[in-house]
């Protein structure tokens, strides 16, 4: 079992459920990501598959603390996706999604940076069509701009790539310095699946638009996968303690104006990744730790969240807070495990956000960053206002539309009850987690003072959030973000350069066109060659020497040409009939 990638275990399921009716493929959706969690938790750190491809030596599977954490969840991840999307009749989009959870898991324990890109990019074609499969005019569009976005960020990936194994170093380690060649590259095509801003359009652009399915795992993957080469590669890295930091203030804002209940969601992933960022930034064994620990609460939270809007948008088929209202009292259970994601979102105690954001909060207070440790605390707020409060309210109280749901299928139920008990048994239980992470963690959440701060500080939030309700408006906006730049600008400059290529092209052919018509006289009789060869063109076309020109005349008879191509085959035939005979 030790040796049993947990990659190949997806790919081979994703495999055989092509072949298979629904009912047999919602057997093998549970059993194949259910031994990959078997897999995982059955390896131990130390265990090790490597082999030889074309004269490079490839790690397959590296174990060790930080990547068996990860393998965990993405695993944990897979069995809850699948079974929240056991109703989906689609090969297809299962098979899209078990590829997309084996590239995550491949890239999680790649020991070479060859293996890692190759699943990198698996990651990147496989979970396009999650977004595709919803099989709308926005969807096709944002799938498209998200795989140029993610082709861009693999080339920036590839080029760090080449650098590293062409100086020697194929394998996966830590990057030191900005002095490296491979630094900037492999950081900047890290950066783009992180969403660091200004390289996260492409995530509140997409992640809105895949399928109700698809975006739970799309949730859980992709960032969080970045996250992980970002603590194995990039610890310490002083340039992701701010850039972190902003992202936790910039998805809170943005999210704060959002009026679509998964773009909102989106935005708030961008917030979640930033404490992750920020903490690979301190680079403290307790900065590292608390990365690994949100993560992995992350993964579990949003995702559930996701299903919960998920299952309101299956039910009700909108997706917009303006058109939502009073649907609780026919999902009272989706509401219920809508609200167990955002109390552990906000960070509320005995949810599995509490005992892994304070961890990050805590390690930037330890490592002396005061204003890190105000500007993330202040991002929970906005998260508990906009997620614990704003969304929760408007989505399945407040008033009534007399929107009237369609049931949910069991499974999905099903799956949104299993991530809420997870959630709460982390949260209520952290020595589950802290056990896992790849450092040792002295770290004690349920403390009186951080029990009492944290209780003060949502109360407040909710107060203030009572307070100004009548004055709250529900209104659909538009936030210009920086995918403007290519949506518009952009779009507009490349309408231009390929106008101008065009016109070129046609300019060329129109030149070409008329030299091809000028010159073939002249090659088409001899005389008229002779004579532009002893007094340039124009001349002798009007003196009679085209004119007697016969080609006829001038010509070889027709049968000596046959005789001779008769002669030349014969002679070809007998010199192969001698070789085949000579010994």
């Amino acid at each position: 079992m030790e040796a049993l990638h947990p990659s190949l275990i997806l790919v081979a399921t994703a495999a055989i459920i092509l072949l298979l009716p629904h009912r047999l493929r919602q057997i093998f959706l549970v059993a194949g990501p259910l031994l990959a969690v078997a897999a995982v938790a059955h390896m131990s750190p130390g265990t090790l598959v490597a082999g030889e491809v074309l004269g490079y030596k490839l790690v397959f599977l590296k174990a060790d603390a930080l990547s068996l954490v990860f393998g965990l969840i993405f695993s944990i991840m897979s069995l809850l996706g699948g079974v929240y999307a056991l109703h989906v009749t689609r090969r297809g989009e299962h098979m899209a999604a078990l590829l997309y959870a084996a590239g995550s898991l491949g890239v999680v324990f790649a020991g070479d940076w060859i293996t890692l890109f190759f699943f990198w990019e698996l990651m990147s074609i496989s979970s396009v069509f999650l977004i595709w499969y919803r099989n709308t005019a926005r969807s096709l569009k944002a799938g498209f701009r998200y795989l140029l976005v993610h082709f861009f960020g693999g080339n920036l990936l590839l080029l760090g790539v080449l650098l590293l194994v062409g100086s020697g170093n194929p394998a996966v380690g830590t990057l030191t310095g900005t002095g490296h060649p491979a630094f900037w590259p492999v950081l900047l095509g890290v950066a783009v699946n992180a969403a660091i801003p200004p390289l996260h359009a492409w995530l509140t652009d997409a992640y809105p638009e895949g399928t109700v399915t698809g975006s739970v795992y799309l949730s859980a993957f992709t960032t969080k996968v970045a996250v992980y080469v970002l603590v194995r590669v990039f610890p310490g890295a002083p340039v992701l303690l701010w850039a972190g930091t902003i992202m936790a203030l910039y998805g809170v804002i943005y999210a704060a104006m959002e009026n679509n209940i998964r773009r909102l969601l989106a935005y708030h992933i961008i917030s979640q990744v930033g404490y992750m960022v920020a903490a690979v930034g301190i680079g403290t064994e307790m900065g590292l730790n608390g990365s690994v620990a949100h993560a992995y609460s992350h993964i579990l939270y949003k995702s559930l969240l996701f299903m919960g809007t998920g299952a309101v948008i299956y039910a009700t088929g909108r997706e917009w807070m303006t058109e939502l209202g009073g649907i609780a009292r026919f999902m009272p259970f989706t509401a219920l495990f809508y609200t167990v994601g955002a109390l552990s979102i906000s960070g509320a105690p005995l949810f599995n956000g509490f005992i892994s954001k304070s961890v990050v909060i805590s390690a930037a207070a330890k490592s002396g960053l005061p204003a890190v440790d105000f500007l993330l605390t202040l991002a929970s707020v906005g998260t508990f206002l906009s997620i614990g409060l704003k969304l929760l309210y408007f989505t399945f109280f407040g008033e009534d539309q007399g929107i009237k749901p369609r049931p949910l299928p069991f499974n999905m139920h099903l799956a949104m009850a299993m991530n809420s008990l997870l959630c709460l048994l982390y949260g209520i239980f952290p020595g589950l987690l802290y056990s896992r992470l790849p450092y040792p963690l002295e770290y004690e959440p349920y403390t009186v003072d951080h029990i009492m701060s944290s209780v003060q500080l949502l109360a407040a939030t909710a107060a203030a959030f009572w307070l100004l309700l009548p004055r709250l408006d529900r209104k659909i906006v538009i936030s210009l973000d920086t995918d403007w730049v290519y949506r518009k600008p952009l779009a507009v400059l490349l309408y231009l350069v390929v106008g101008a290529i065009t016109g070129l092209r046609e300019a060329l052919y129109r030149c070409l066109s008329s030299a091809y018509v000028k010159v073939t006289p002249y090659f088409a009789n001899p005389y008229l060659f002779m004579s532009f060869l002893r007094s340039g063109p124009g001349e002798g076309a009007g003196n009679g020497e085209g004119a007697a020109y016969d080609p006829g005349r001038y010509g070889q008879p027709l049968g000596v040409n046959v005789s001779l191509a008769a002669v030349v085959i014969v002679a070809v035939t007998v010199f192969l009939l001698w070789r085949s005979t000579t010994p």
